[in-house]
C-alpha cells in the first residue's frame, strides 16, 4: 500500500512553496537598486540598437 498523506500538510507545504518562489521573483525585481537596473536596462538597449544597426537589409518593403 501507499504512504498516507494528510492532505492539509501538503496543500499548506505547496502554499509555502509558491509562495516562497513568488518572494524569490519580488526580491530579484525589487532588490536591486536603480542604479543597476537602469544601467542593464541601457545596456540591453544599446546591444539591440547595435544589432539592428548591423542589418543589412531592413524589414520594411522597398517602394517602387
Amino acid at each position: 500500500m501507499g504512504d498516507l498523506v494528510n492532505l492539509r500538510r501538503a496543500r499548506k507545504a505547496k502554499a509555502r512553496v509558491a509562495a516562497e518562489h513568488t518572494a524569490s521573483e519580488n526580491r530579484a525585481s525589487f532588490g536591486t537598486p536603480k542604479a543597476t537596473r537602469d544601467l542593464t536596462k541601457a545596456r540591453s538597449e544599446k546591444a539591440r540598437r547595435d544589432l539592428e544597426g548591423g542589418r543589412l537589409e531592413s524589414d520594411k518593403p522597398l517602394k517602387n
